[in-house]
């Protein structure tokens, strides 16, 4: 009988080194997709797990590490450092323009094809001294149950557009509107866009419009999805003042809306440093962790205050809250 000699040292590096690289190589590919805007097909949905991936992207460094590997600790801390440098920034405030303009709260809340509860979202419109509500998937029944609850009294202008299921729009408004309308995307599931021209007092006309994109839930829907960011209005850095508030489905880790903002949009939530709050999921009871694809995108010349993100019973979405300061006339 013979006994196979125990592996050298020699043979037992190659295999640990293998080891290492495998664990960082995910990590390096994400960070690759992510800076090079190759989100398509399936990679559209893994993107939007960008925050989770950074800080996952620790353990692959610490193994890497611990198996002294030089080569993959130094590819995986370039892969953490980029990653970071990608999702930092959303908890950092930003310098906010001087303005010296009225104040002006705004509200979007996907209802869930009218399945939120009215009754709490009146409720923060009034208590949060809400001027602008934007909705998506709002229902005739849903708009209402809002009307019955008061809402016709808080915000008595608006721009409404209810359909049964998901693809309704909603704009309420405390101040007057102007120049109102309805926008119907190409997207496969048809969803509208309500839209007018605020006239707040001692500001210049705001456009604002409810948003409401295609969901690439399937890779059949990310051309879907891609168009109907497309399709949003860009900013006019030169010309009125814009606000879009709404379920982008999209997080700032996807190009298509990184593309929209470099018109001359701001995240509200990033400029204040709440840019890493979730505000969808889970879905339908899945373990899938908290992603941030609500927003209110307000022009560069508007200051943001503050954010807050608020929960909405019996929707899969919160509600967004973003305090701003306008340019005066």
């Amino acid at each position: 009988m013979t006994v196979d000699p125990a592996p050298s040292p020699a043979r037992r590096k190659p295999r640990w080194t293998v080891v290492a690289w495998l664990l960082v190589t995910p990590g390096v590919l994400w960070a690759l997709v992510r800076f090079f805007d190759l989100d398509r097909g399936p990679l559209v949905q893994a993107l939007a797990f960008t925050p989770y991936a950074c800080g996952a992207s620790l353990v692959p460094l610490l193994l890497a590490a611990v198996l002294r590997r030089r080569g993959p600790v130094l590819v995986a801390a370039l892969t953490t450092i980029a990653l970071a440098a990608t999702v930092a920034p959303r908890a950092l405030p930003s310098p906010a323009p001087e303005v010296d303009g009225p104040a002006l709260r705004v509200l979007t809340a996907n209802l869930l094809a009218g399945s939120a509860d009215p009754a709490l979202l009146v409720a923060l419109v009034r208590a949060e001294r809400v001027d602008v509500l934007a909705v998506q998937e709002l229902t005739p029944q849903a708009a209402t149950a809002l009307d019955g609850l008061g809402l016709a009294d808080l915000l008595p202008h608006r721009q409404t557009h209810p359909v049964e299921g998901t693809t309704g729009s909603g704009l309420y408004s405390r101040h007057p509107m102007t120049d109102g309308g309805i926008r119907h995307l190409r997207g496969a599931w048809g969803f509208t866009q309500a839209y007018a021209t605020l006239a707040v007092a001692g500001s210049p006309p705001i456009r604002v419009e409810s948003v409401h994109p295609a969901a690439p839930y399937a890779v059949d829907q990310v051309g879907h999805w891609r168009a109907d960011l497309a399709a949003q209005p860009p900013a006019t850095p030169r010309g009125p003042l814009s606000i879009l508030a709404g379920d982008f489905n999209a997080t700032l880790d996807h190009s298509p809306l990184r593309a929209l903002i470099d018109t001359g949009y701001t995240d509200a939530a990033a400029a204040v440093g709440a840019g890493l709050v979730g505000t969808w999921g889970p879905y339908d009871g899945d373990l899938i962790p908290p992603v941030t694809i609500d927003h209110v995108l307000v022009d560069r010349r508007i200051a943001v205050r503050a954010v807050e993100v608020h929960g909405l019973a019996r929707s899969d979405h919160r509600a967004v809250l973003a305090d701003l300061r306008l340019p005066g006339r």
